[in-house]
């Protein structure tokens, strides 16, 4: 598959999101915030960083790029969007997913590997995954909190769009220890935790962030054979 990973002024972990996607035997393609032009990619990755200078609200300024206006669009048709830490809050601040990221509930940056569980593993970025996998990857956030009112909360759990949860401590005050969601359909998939980090054993992190690579494919392969 051809996965596209945006690039927008002050994201740093697009290199790693590339080299994640092809370790799980992808064609990594280069998109730049300002094209209007998906360049004929099967799936886009909105990755980590701090895009324009995180000014106004993190996300915020990224929203109205040109490439997130494709993005949308292709997100509505079913293509698979996975939004990591910073892609995450473009991705809320986009209305790709409801909620918002806020500050850090102890107000302090955090970086450590994180224990997470699986609880849906029927998306496009998590069906690689056994339902209820616990796996650990590396998070490094300063505003990773997840907010969303009582009723969006709600209808998250109860339609099982809870993607990740924290497991032992909650890192950020993320409500409902909630570390990653995904959209009605499971195409688009917003993330806090950075599985790009944890793609092969020679970096110390070990390699469960790959699932989330993988799995692309696997979601390919399922909207192939339901169509045909």
């Amino acid at each position: 598959m051809k996965v596209g990973v945006v690039t927008f002024p002050g994201t740093l972990d697009d290199v790693d999101a590339q080299r994640a996607v092809r370790i799980a035997g992808h064609e990594a393609v280069a998109l730049w915030h300002a094209d209007a032009d998906l360049r004929g990619v099967d799936a886009v990755i909105l990755p980590g960083g701090f895009s324009y200078g995180d000014y106004l609200r993190c996300g915020a300024i990224s929203r109205f790029a040109p490439v997130m206006t494709e993005v949308i669009a292709a997100a509505g048709r079913g293509m698979p969007v996975l939004g990591i830490c910073n892609g995450f809050q473009i991705l809320c601040e986009s209305h790709l997913l409801p909620g918002a990221l806020v500050r850090n509930d102890h107000q302090k940056f955090v970086c450590r590997d994180q224990p997470l569980v699986i609880e849906n593993n029927r998306t496009a970025w998590t069906n690689a995954y056994a339902q209820g996998a616990e796996i650990t990857i590396v998070l490094k956030n300063g505003e990773g909190g997840f907010v969303a009112d009582t009723e969006t909360l709600d209808r998250l759990e109860g339609e099982g769009r809870v993607v990740a949860r924290y497991l032992g401590t909650n890192p950020n005050g993320s409500l409902r220890g909630i570390a990653g969601i995904t959209n009605e359909a499971g195409n688009v998939v917003g993330l806090m935790p950075h599985p790009e980090h944890a793609v092969e054993d020679l970096t110390g992190s070990g390699t469960d962030g790959r699932g989330f690579f993988d799995s692309v494919a696997g979601w390919a392969a399922l909207a192939a054979a339901t169509l045909g």
